[in-house]
């Protein structure tokens, strides 16, 4: 692999201005592709195989009528303390607001709730529940407006007032400040470990251009592949990360070959030979551990998945392109003003650059340190850890609501209202469907299982059912007394599937649970039951993969071990934050809850991939170096040195990006920020950083040994680069290459 990518280097390199504008059109491409695609909807999840799911398809089939619904609001009506808002002159307030909706483009109608019983108890709240014609990303801004003005119009007459449902929603939007504040950080970080402004625009610029093709190509294939503005961003933020993180490994090292004294296009050719090699197989492991997600059986998550791995594809193919295309556009400007003084000052060739010399770095330091006490830093990096992983043991699953919003919104409040006038499961109802189609008797079951579900405790209220058009099917709702989140509320949905088998055997009628809530609970349980199997893959996937990579069967168990710590503690910080409330202020997170019950799975996956990142980048130049005769002690040494810096500022640029998407609204992608920025930070400064050199320096030559059937049998993929070692660099003996004109460089 590495000659191929050696040769594809050096013809991106020589043909730059071909490369270059073969991606500025598929840029262009996809930016208006994007651009006169229709805007995507916002899918509910879907849960296959799951008795809430069969029960909304039942739905769809037996109750089509429904299926043209779209969006829907909610007026929610308070009367000022010590009245109520039955009286006469609120509920003229009330009729103005809703007349002035009647009538209105994309309209359906408007419930009036003083006829529908839509007032609470004592009198103080009611609801009206207004009904569109079009889904809520398709209505105009002149219908929400409309509903915001009639909101207003009970205002003024005294009447406290909010929105509620799905109407106001609207998709998520990237680039707000702390996006912009991640990406800044993460130039910043470039320009202080390249020293040269140069090699890092040029990494930005290539990553840039690949995370704007795929979020164009997401954008474009919205509406005919389902995806939400969830997968967008997802690919934006994988995309932006691993890019930037790419092309940083790539220039990195071809800068590292100038000083070598290659020729540039030896140099690029070189750098994505061996770098390169490490790139596609980062990128491979993200891609494989992405798609994987596929498995799990969530059509939102499987799209979440491929979204991301068509971006992580693109990081890649940029990467090996467009970065040595670029780096012949650039030359020797890549390099630091110092490294370039230098050169000049000995009077060496101008493309080539002096050894380093003087004090060692930080990272020779610390590998020093490291080896020297190698059992206290194993011992510190894996108890704090471990310490950090504790909290995971209590993660709670769900689903986010109008209850995670911020108490800022009007959808907020709107719920806060109707818990305080109706009761907290007002918001949560459980719907149940009686399929009579095998009773003899349909009213009579249905009768049946509505007493029965009317007599559980911690049921509020059983509604009246509703029969469809054949007689077939009744539906009838179920309104809790507790909040849809709580575990009353799944102790009541497996209470009413456990009495409804007894009411089938004596009906012959077939009773399914479902609703908002009811999908939520099963898709929680469902990703709790995934989650050791999702993870026993991955971790299996990772050490094939690493065994393949290094020939070495304890260095991949090592890795395996680590990336289970690091998303251990990841775990652990998501539960601290999101459902104890540690540090949640400070994030902008103003409501505790479960963890949204996608995250544990979607973040393993993304972790996993980056975690084999840094290994690969870190532990290549530790093998090539023990490969050429180096000591293991010596050869962790130079690991450090040569890619110590580089690791580390992609963390930090990897984190930064990431923490960058912790400012938007949405508690998914809030979630996602968090989750995905701790695990990197844990992965790659204590797992990568200390663990790993503590654990190499305690194996010893032991670390690369493996057995010899192994050895026979298992091939020979060479991402250290060792097939071009034996090539003399460009210019050299025995090697033909095109010169370029030495002014340029």
């Amino acid at each position: 692999m590495a000659t191929l990518l050696y040769r594809i280097g050096r013809w991106a390199f020589r043909r730059r201005r071909l490369v270059g504008g073969t991606w500025l059109a598929a840029l262009v491409l996809a930016g208006v592709a994007a651009a006169v695609a229709p805007a995507g909807e916002e899918e509910d999840l879907s849960m296959p195989g799951t008795e809430s799911q069969e029960a909304f398809d039942l739905l769809d089939e037996r109750f089509p009528e429904n299926n043209a619904q779209g969006a829907e609001a909610r007026l929610v009506f308070q009367a000022p303390d010590g009245q109520r808002v039955t009286a006469r002159e609120h509920k003229a307030a009330v009729a103005d607001a809703l007349d002035s909706l009647a009538g209105g483009d994309q309209v359906a109608s408007a419930s009036d709730p003083y006829e529908g019983g839509d007032v609470s108890g004592d009198g103080t709240i009611a609801y009206s529940t207004i009904t569109y014609t079009a889904d809520a990303v398709d209505l105009t801004g002149p219908t929400k407006s409309a509903l915001e003005g009639a909101a207003d119009q009970a205002r003024d007459a005294g009447l406290t007032v909010e929105i509620g449902g799905s109407a106001l929603d609207a998709e998520e939007e990237p680039g707000g400040t702390t996006e912009i504040v991640g990406v800044a950080v993460a130039a910043v970080v470039l320009v202080l470990a390249l020293g040269s402004l140069v090699a890092a625009g040029l990494s930005l610029l290539t990553a840039f251009a690949g995370v704007a093709i795929a979020f164009g190509l997401v954008s474009a294939l919205a509406v005919p592949l389902g995806l939400t503005s969830t997968v967008a961003i997802l690919a934006l933020m994988l995309g932006l990360a691993v890019g930037i993180d790419y092309a940083l490994f790539i220039t990195s090292r071809f800068r590292d070959e100038l000083a070598r004294d290659s020729e540039p296009e030896e140099a690029a050719g070189r750098a994505v030979g061996t770098a390169g090699s490490a790139v596609v197989f980062a990128g491979a492991t993200v891609f494989i551990a992405l798609v994987g997600l596929g498995v799990v059986g969530i059509p939102e998550l499987t799209k979440m998945g491929m979204g991301g791995a068509g971006a992580v594809a693109l990081a890649v193919l940029v990467a090996l392109t467009l970065v040595p295309a670029m780096l012949g556009f650039a030359g020797r400007r890549v390099l630091s003003r110092a490294a370039r003084k230098a050169a000049r000052r000995a009077g060496e060739r101008p493309h080539a650059v002096p050894g380093a010399s003087g004090r060692p770095g930080l990272g020779v330091r610390w590998a020093r340190f490291v080896l020297r006490r190698p059992v206290a830093v194993l011992l510190a990096a894996g108890l704090g850890l471990g310490a950090l992983a504790v909290p995971a043991l209590g993660l709670e699953l769900g689903l986010p609501g109008d209850e995670s919003k911020s108490v800022e919104t009007t959808q907020r409040r709107a719920y806060d209202l109707l818990s305080e006038g109706f009761g907290p499961g007002f918001n949560g109802p459980l719907t149940v469907v009686v399929d009579t189609t095998e009773s003899a008797d349909a009213e009579a079951a249905t009768a049946s299982v509505a007493a029965t579900v009317r007599d559980l405790d911690g049921v509020a209220s059983v509604g009246d059912p509703v029969l469809d058009e054949a007689g077939e099917t009744a539906v009838f709702t179920a309104v809790p007394e507790t909040a849809p989140n709580s575990g009353e509320t799944k102790d009541l949905v497996n209470s009413i599937r456990d009495e409804a088998a007894g009411v089938e055997a004596d009906t012959g009628a077939g009773v399914l649970v479902t609703g908002t809530t009811a999908m939520n609970i099963d898709i929680s349980e469902a990703m709790s039951d995934a989650l050791l199997p999702y993870l026993t893959v991955v971790i299996g996937l990772a050490v094939l993969l690493l065994t393949v990579v290094f020939r070495s069967v304890l260095v991949p168990l090592k890795a395996a071990l680590g990336f289970l710590l690091s998303v251990g503690a990841a775990f652990g910080v998501l539960v601290a934050v999101f459902q104890w409330g540690w540090g949640a202020d400070l994030l902008g997170i103003e409501q505790t809850g479960p963890v949204m019950s996608l995250m544990p799975i979607l973040i393993i996956g993304i972790v996993f991939g980056l975690a084999m990142d840094y290994e690969v980048f870190l532990l290549t130049r530790m093998r090539e170096a023990y490969a050429h005769g180096a000591s293991p002690g010596e050869a962790i040494v130079q690991g450090f040195r040569h890619s110590g810096r580089v690791v580390a500022a992609a963390a930090i640029i990897m984190i930064s990006v990431f923490a960058g998407f912790i400012g938007m609204s949405s508690p998914t992608i809030q979630t996602m920020g968090v989750g995905l920025a701790a695990a990197v930070a844990f992965d790659a400064f204590v797992v990568r950083m200390a663990i790993v050199p503590a654990v190499l320096a305690l194996l010893g030559r032991r670390a690369w040994w493996l057995p010899r059937i192994l050895n026979r049998v298992l091939p020979n993929v060479d991402i250290e680069g060792e097939a071009l070692t034996g090539r003399a660099p460009a210019g050299g003996p025995g090697t033909t290459v095109s010169r370029l004109p030495a002014g340029r460089y």
